[in-house]
């Protein structure tokens, strides 16, 4: 490389700067996208701040709305609101009583099974050789016996 001369300095110092911009311009840009991407961030935590707030203060409205109930209909009311004679009404209303009524017999049914087998299970746990057992049964077997004499007699 021999002597700069005034040309060549003149481009080399020329180009020194235009890097240095651009590398400041670069930091800048950085710096900005940084910058930008934390006020998201700030906004995006304001906006869920405040929606919480706003749902949590519809929740607590609804709440105290289910405090104050709506006033019961007079029998006046309801009989002008419902008809006897409205045909599709009494079928409807008909629907929802078998219905209802068909799963009471349902439910009974289903209780009254599950009382037959605790009754059969509880047989079949009896120890029929057992001394007291036939104690209680000979005992139960006089009683009735004398029961029914007494009453022959008379």
């Amino acid at each position: 490389m021999g002597c700069n001369t005034s040309s060549e300095a003149k481009a080399e110092e020329k180009n020194s700067e235009e890097n240095k911009t651009n590398t400041h311009t670069e930091e800048k840009q950085k710096e900005t996208a940084q910058e930008s991407k934390s006020e998201e961030e700030a906004a995006t935590k304001i906006q869920a701040a405040f929606r919480g707030h706003k749902t949590r203060k519809s929740i607590s409205m609804k709440a105290a709305n289910k405090n104050d109930p709506e006033p019961e209909p007079t029998k006046a009311e309801l009989e002008a609101e419902f008809r006897a004679d409205d045909k599709e009404l009494c079928n409807a209303a008909t629907k929802i009583q078998a219905s209802f009524r068909g799963h009471q017999a349902r439910k009974q049914t289903q209780v009254e099974k599950t009382q037959e087998q605790q009754d059969k299970e509880d047989i079949e746990k009896i120890d029929l050789a057992d001394p007291e057992l036939n104690k209680a049964a000979t005992k139960i077997q006089a009683s009735f016996r004398g029961h029914k004499v007494r009453k022959d007699t008379n």
